[in-house]
């Protein structure tokens, strides 16, 4: 059993340019503040560093008891973030453990925790290198950058949590790092919000899609595959692509629903209405939304790429096709026409789900992490 770590003090650095307001106002205010509010039940005492001015105090009423830190002086950004170590010194000098959301922005905590000592936890939810070598090309100023940041934090801190053995084992070859400074600590899904609703809900011939709406989705090719298909698609989320695939959805007369970004809360009637989840990346890490979508035992059709492979056992928890608008074509056509299938896929994903990420297991992980760092002893 986990120990405790009464009275811990952790403070958590946001994203560069990141508020408690763009996690409210992108539907993922929720999601993002679930596992600290039970790190608080367990005895964790949880501050927020945010980039957002003064109205990020009005969150306090959400989450009591987590500490919010933010900008309500409305400092000029570059002013606030080079001098955050100082403006929030009080807070920061007594707590016990730094933690950054993301990798952008990390320098500032590790700025933090060079001032005033503390241990610092560099969490990446994603590869930050990785996805500008393959949007920008590898030696590309963008990914050159993201190395070099990566490097910086990743070799300074006292341990990096990735979300999949994959991105461990690219961090340890990439930038040196002992195995033992790299803890797998995968994204957690609440399993009680994201659940099976009754028989018959769902829409006959209802697609659905939740994510970002830029290249890397490869949400093109998922409208490709769908023209001519008595479906309908729901595109669930916002991004620099959504005009020009609204204008494709229209010239090609398809069944297409853009709703634009939704509240995390809401998410879980989308796809328990879908008779199918297609996630058509052509890259991915550890994508939140094809595991929630599993968690309602929703079958889920992902491109045999990195970061899905890993979560997909083919035709057993999800279905498996490339990412050519024909191959998705065909895994939707071959779903949509065997029931047992998609029953037996449903069924598998939504086990599959609870007993390797729901937000109890999770805990376990972020616990024990939290009491190895503080005490120095592994529970």
């Amino acid at each position: 059993m986990t120990a405790r770590p009464r009275n811990l003090q952790l403070v958590l650095f946001f994203t560069r340019g990141v508020s408690l307001r763009t996690w409210d106002q992108v539907g993922m205010f929720e999601r993002e503040v679930a596992i600290y509010r039970q790190l608080q039940e367990h005895g964790v005492q949880v501050t927020f560093v945010t980039y957002g001015n003064a109205e990020d105090l009005r969150y306090t009423d959400l989450i009591p008891g987590i500490r919010i830190l933010c900008n309500r002086w409305g400092l000029p950004t570059r002013f606030y973030e080079r001098w955050m170590p100082i403006l929030h010194g009080k807070t920061l000098f007594r707590a016990d453990v730094y933690k950054t959301n993301q990798t952008m922005g990390a320098d500032v905590a590790l700025r933090a925790a060079r001032l005033f000592r503390k241990p610092l936890i560099a969490r990446c939810g994603y590869m930050w290198s990785y996805f500008a070598s393959r949007e920008h090309g590898d030696d590309s100023e963008r990914a050159r950058y993201a190395r070099k940041h990566e490097n910086q934090v990743f070799t300074a801190a006292d341990r990096v949590v990735v979300t999949t053995g994959q991105m461990k084992q690219y961090v340890a070859e990439q930038y040196g790092l002992a195995n033992s400074k790299v803890n797998v600590i995968p994204n957690y899904v609440l399993t009680d919000l994201f659940r099976p609703k009754q028989e018959g809900i769902f829409k006959t011939g209802r697609i659905c899609f939740v994510g970002r709406l830029d290249a890397q989705k490869n949400i093109n090719a998922l409208l490709e595959a769908i023209r001519g298909l008595d479906v309908e698609l729901q595109i669930i989320g916002d991004g620099s692509r959504r005009k020009d695939l609204e204008k494709s959805a229209r010239e090609n007369n398809l069944n297409v629903r853009f709703w634009g970004n939704q509240p995390h809360t809401e998410l879980p009637q989308y796809f328990n209405e879908a008779e199918i989840f297609v996630l058509p990346s052509l890259y991915e890490d550890h994508p939140k939304t094809l595991l929630e979508s599993m968690s309602c035992g929703l079958p889920v059709i992902g491109t045999d790429v990195p970061g899905i492979r890993e979560l997909i056992r083919h035709r057993e928890t999800g279905y498996l096709c490339n990412t050519s608008p024909a191959e998705i074509r065909k895994a939707i056509l071959n779903l949509l026409g065997n029931k047992a299938l998609r029953t037996k896929m449903g069924e598998n994903a939504r086990k599959f789900v609870v007993d390797n990420f729901s937000i109890e297991h999770i805990l376990k992980l972020e616990l024990a992490l939290l009491q190895e760092l503080t005490t120095g002893k592994k529970s």
